[in-house]
């Protein structure tokens, strides 16, 4: 292949490259069907009864790789499951360029959803709401101890989880969300808050809530709170806060709260929030999700610029190695680059004959890989393609001690003679 030259060839090279990435990664069937999850259950001493949960591991719950994922904990689990399972997939896989890792998502299914979602018992159901809410509220400290103690340690033992989780909640889940960021804080890593019920117990869990703000650290934990247009006919964003009556006390209590959250720089913490003008309190999850995961990963994606890819001076190798240290410090564990991504652009570097590049980036994969045949032959067959017939036989001695393969040990037998 000619070298590329021209920056709108250049951007082709990399959605024909992109696009084979998403491809290859994209397809995940067993039988003839596209299963994007299983069900699960806990029994749970805390609760007294057993709690089923939707578990989505990323290639499949029988998925053979070594490879380990961080989790969300989906609450309303089974109305939100399909879409967040969407968007971390594409997330994750886009255009072979992710936005975000690959995740496990664990939605979970409710019983009783007003009292587990609940953080206060109140005596009477608000004037303005239908159904039993009174009755069973106030069993969000018991929700929690049960996720905290339970379910986490379960899906720990059973799934191959990394030690970074985020908690997602709508509505009341939001409301749980906000209750487990401010008392149990370091739970979850991130939380995302999606038109939380701030409003419940006639406010007085605001008051709660931005008293517990005062002189906590919130070191390495992102919080980000989404809410949605609930104003009544009349009024605008900028109005309500001056209105009393109950219709407006759940986007009053989101307001008041998002400007303490604002007024002084909480230590350690990432805060963003946004007002959606063009959502209901029904249609706001969706986008939020897709916003909420875009900003707490904001930096997970490896940006390649048009000079980076010309110019063979450019260290790629240096570039990406540096990029995942950083990921590593956000994570607290470390990150590595998938094999197939590196070899991707070490293929295209080769086809484009800047061979510094690609020599750096296959020597990359086997010191991030060490235990890989493929890494290993994959240099061998780059030092064969320019000629260096010791380092390529060195190379594939290393991928053959791995692992026995005909078409390796053939490569090797020819530079013998």
């Amino acid at each position: 292949m000619a070298e590329i030259k021209h920056p709108l060839i250049m951007k082709k090279a990399i959605l024909s490259l992109a696009s084979t990435f998403f491809i290859l990664c994209s397809r995940s069937q067993t039988d003839g069907k596209v299963v994007i999850g299983t069900v699960d259950s806990v029994q749970s001493k805390i609760l007294e009864e057993k709690r089923k949960v939707w578990v989505h591991v990323p290639g499949g719950v029988g998925n053979n790789s070594k490879e380990r994922y961080p989790v969300v904990y989906l609450l309303d689990g089974t109305a939100h499951f399909s879409s967040v399972v969407g968007l971390i997939q594409q997330f994750s896989q886009v255009n072979g360029n992710t936005l975000c890792p690959e995740m496990i998502v664990v939605g979970i299914a409710n019983t009783d959803r007003t009292r587990d979602l609940t953080p206060t018992h109140v005596e009477s159901d608000p004037p303005y709401m239908t159904g039993d809410f009174a009755k069973t509220s106030g069993g969000g400290d018991r929700f929690l101890s049960f996720i905290e103690k339970e379910l986490i340690p379960y899906i720990d033992a059973r799934y191959p989880t990394r030690p970074y989780r985020t908690l997602i909640g709508h509505s009341f889940g939001g409301l749980t969300a906000i209750h487990a960021f401010l008392n149990h804080t370091k739970l979850f890593n991130a939380y995302i808050a999606i038109d939380p019920s701030l409003w419940w117990d006639n406010m007085r869990y605001l008051e709660t809530a931005r008293a517990r703000l005062k002189g906590k650290s919130f070191s390495g934990t992102s919080l980000y709170m989404a809410y949605a247009n609930t104003l009544e006919e009349g009024m605008d964003i900028s109005t309500v806060e001056k209105d009393s009556s109950a219709m407006s006390r759940h986007i009053r209590s989101i307001i008041a709260l998002d400007r303490d959250l604002k007024s002084e720089k909480r230590a350690g913490l990432d805060y963003q929030s946004r007002y959606y003008s063009d959502d209901n309190h029904t249609t706001v999850p969706l986008i939020a999700e897709y916003d909420a995961l875009r900003h707490i990963f904001r930096n997970y994606r490896f940006n390649l610029s048009t000079k980076d890819f010309l110019d063979p001076d450019v260290d790629i190798a240096a570039k990406c190695q540096k990029h995942y240290r950083d990921l590593s410090g956000f994570f607290g564990y470390e990150v590595l680059p998938s094999e197939s991504y590196i070899k991707g652009w070490a293929d295209e570097f080769f086809r484009q004959k800047q061979h510094a590049k690609a020599e750096k980036l296959y020597a990359l994969n086997v010191d991030n890989h060490p235990s890989s045949f493929e890494a290993h032959e994959s240099l061998g067959d780059y030092h064969l393609a320019v000629g260096d017939k010791l380092r390529a036989a060195e190379s594939f001695r290393k991928a053959l001690a791995i692992q026995e393969n005909e078409a390796c040990r053939k490569k090797l037998n020819g530079l013998m003679k």
